[in-house]
């Protein structure tokens, strides 16, 4: 039964003073008009009331006032170079003075600048609103603004982010590559059943030395829910701040080697019946329940003087919130992972209850601190062993959209996380349903009353050991598709972001980090999006498949954009051999996702191959465009030389590719029909392959020969 709605001019323009979109343009360009229902569950999920037109004039008068009851902004972001100004709102007549108190501890008077705004009568008294002059040549930072009243000071935080980020793993350089790759798919022979940090690192280095690569992609890290059954979907973790400990090597975590003989044999006994890339899909619960009980072993040898200070300084940087991630870990192994059905003093981190039970089981989270501590270490010696080889970039991490409902993020940052709604994607080509992700999106207006500090120490914690991060789905830094809990994926609408000051903020810690970034700006994407990326020095993404121009041609390589990290395909399409039979169809077919009939689609994919086959024999590159399995490889190979010709600054080699795979990692739109983020690395015929055994890859050196040529063999 549908939500009673009210007028709906009223209701418009209560959603658009909250960013809520009632129209968007589809994919194909048409405008769709989004069912006002839709729009009241979105406009009550930010916090106003759209029950009847004197509920919105409420509501439209609390955001009027908002501003007006504040002395200072909650936070101002700026842009290095530019001059603008900051209000403030004292007592009419009533004398303030605005400094700027810098990182370093110097501080920097605010000129005033002319103010022509009336005062407004505030809650009985009469308000007035002076403006200071931000100046372009403030230092990069998180400094604070001070307004220094008569009886009181007042501060907010400012933030001076960079025009533009140049990171020093691009510069002088016109082409770089590097491998992509799911690392849990990717095991080695010494890994337990889960490719871990340790082959991480193999990967690196031995792409870099013996192959020049630049960088190592791959997927995200992030902390998962640590009960069984573990969820397989890198893309939906508990935590996006912290790390999975199911990555951990255990033989190379320092105090292993001071271990008794018994525990040594013992650790042995637990890896043994998961060594090594074996056949069947992977299994993470049986993986993390064998590392789970070494680690419990490790942890019996005392840490040196020396290594507890480190830990000590470790979880000291880290703060509060690697202290409620833990806590919420150490309490969902005893509560199960639901939150919300957990005590009700629990279910808040800042309550005295949960300060109580932390206390009282101090070592239970300790022992989640202390996993945490050792990825970092792990991840440090991932990238300083890439950077140790002479790799520019390094690892790349890859940053979710979001986090489960029930997960750490959702129980630790639920005061700025908006309820009752669900982020996704509309219907598109790929998804003609629309997806939902069951993720929790943050709320703006909560999200800019921390100042942003939630999604800045979240960066800082990824980049620390990071030669870039890729995001994913960055058109999140600009709108979200907002789904309201009970209704389909495109029963949904867009909530715009302070993307300015998101992005700013990202490339502030990118630029402190010397990392490079890279925005997955593809599916129903404004181009001003793209324009934005390229402005401030972020990549977007380029697929191959994708490249067409408005009239659905494809588009020339040379045409594409520079500022790119260019591919043939990705984790969400199958590997380049599956996707030339076609695999993708029949697989949308048999999950019951497609919205026209089997022919149909088919009929289609089979023009889309003749499309490219013209233009690889057109170039040179294919003496043929017959696609059959004799000549898939050569099709492989010539796909990826077609992508070498554009101008992009990075080419990404999906490693499925370089082994022969066909299936893909993930189907968007399923969760249990399909085996998503469990298949592991495997040859053309289903067969699992070591990371030793990509190394003598038949196809490696083609690949790679024909995306370090730079598409100089590919005929205009």
């Amino acid at each position: 039964m549908l939500t009673r709605v009210p007028e709906l001019e009223k209701l418009a323009e209560l959603a658009h003073a909250l960013g809520v979109s009632t129209q968007y343009y589809s994919q194909s360009g048409e405008l769709v008009q989004v069912n006002p229902d839709v729009v009241a569950d979105v406009v009550r999920a930010l916090g106003a009331d759209p029950t009847d037109e004197e509920t919105i004039a409420r509501s439209m008068e609390e955001l009027r006032l908002r501003d007006w009851r504040r002395t200072l902004p909650p936070v101002y972001v700026t842009i290095s170079g530019e001059w603008r100004t900051i209000w403030a709102h004292v007592a009419h007549g009533a004398q303030v003075r605005l400094d700027v108190l810098l990182e370093d501890g110097s501080v920097r008077e605010l000129a005033q600048a002319e103010n022509l705004v009336d005062p407004r009568e505030i809650d009985g008294t009469l308000i007035g609103e002076a403006s200071f002059v931000i100046p372009g040549d403030l230092p990069l930072g998180w400094h604070t603004v001070r307004a220094h009243l008569t009886d009181r000071i007042e501060e907010s935080p400012l933030v001076v982010t960079p025009a533009r980020l140049d990171p020093p793993g691009l510069a002088g350089r016109d082409r770089m590559w590097g491998f992509m790759t799911q690392l849990y798919s990717l095991r080695s022979r010494r890994s337990w059943g889960i490719g871990d940090l340790s082959d991480l690192t193999d990967l690196a280095t031995w792409s870099a030395q013996d192959l020049g690569a630049d960088f190592v992609l791959v997927n995200p890290l992030h902390a998962p829910t640590p009960v069984s059954p573990m969820a397989p979907s890198p893309y939906l973790p508990s935590s996006r701040r912290f790390a999975n400990p199911i990555y951990l090597r255990i033989e190379e975590i320092c105090e292993f080697g001071y271990l008794k003989p018994g525990q040594i044999k013992s650790i042995r006994r637990l890896a043994k019946p998961i060594l090594g890339a074996s056949d069947g899909l992977l299994d993470r619960d049986r993986t993390w329940a064998a590392k789970r009980a070494a680690l419990d072993i490790v942890r019996t040898v005392p840490l040196t003087p020396g290594r507890q200070a480190s830990y000590d300084a470790f979880v000291a940087q880290q703060g509060n919130g690697l202290i409620d991630a833990c806590t919420w870990a150490a309490i969902a192994e005893r509560h199960g992972a639901q939150w919300r059905e957990w005590p009700e003093g629990l279910q808040h981190p800042r309550s005295s209850e949960v300060a109580r039970w932390r206390s009282l089981n101090a070592d239970d989270v300790e022992r989640h601190l202390w996993m945490q501590w050792l990825l970092d270490e792990q991840l440090e010696h991932s990238q300083a062993a890439a950077a140790g080889v002479g790799m520019p970039i390094g690892i790349v991490h890859d940053l979710a959209v979001g986090t489960t409902f029930d997960g750490a993020d959702a129980w630790a940052l639920q005061d700025v996380l908006a309820q009752g709604v669900s982020v996704g994607a509309p219907p598109d080509m790929y998804n003609q349903m629309g997806q939902d992700w069951a993720q929790p999106p943050w709320r703006p207006d909560a999200l800019a009353n921390a100042a942003f500090m939630p999604y800045r120490d979240m960066l800082r914690t990824l980049l620390r050991h990071a030669g870039g991060l890729r995001i994913d789905h960055v058109l999140g830094l600009f709108r979200m598709w907002w789904v309201p809990r009970g209704r389909p994926a495109n029963q949904g609408t867009y909530v715009a972001f302070d993307h300015e000051a998101l992005i700013g903020i990202l490339a502030l810690e990118a630029y402190r980090a010397g990392a490079v970034i890279i925005g997955e700006d593809l599916g129903t994407v404004e181009p001003w999006v793209a324009d934005v990326l390229a402005r401030r020095g972020l990549l977007g993404t380029s697929i191959l498949w994708f490249e067409r121009d408005e009239n659905g041609m494809i588009r020339a390589p040379e045409t594409w954009r520079s500022e790119v990290l260019a591919s043939v395909t990705v984790h969400d399409l199958p590997p380049t051999a599956g996707y030339l039979a076609g695999a993708h169809v029949a697989l949308r077919h048999d999950l019951g996702l497609l919205s026209r009939s089997l022919e149909e689609e088919a009929r289609a994919a089979e023009i889309e191959r003749e499309e490219w086959a013209d233009v690889l024999v057109q170039r040179g590159l294919l003496e043929s465009g017959d696609s059959t399995d004799e000549d898939v490889t050569d099709w492989v190979v010539a796909l990826h030389r077609l992508v070498a010709a554009s101008p992009a600054q990075l080419i990404g080699i999906a490693l499925p590719d370089v082994v022969g795979d066909v299936r893909a990692q993930n189907q968007p739109g399923t969760d249990q029909e399909y085996p998503n983020w469990r298949i592991p690395l495997a040859d053309a015929e289903g067969n699992p392959v070591a990371l030793e055994d990509v190394v003598e890859a038949e196809l490696l050196h083609r690949i790679v020969d024909a995306v370090r040529a730079g598409g100089d063999d590919a005929v205009a």
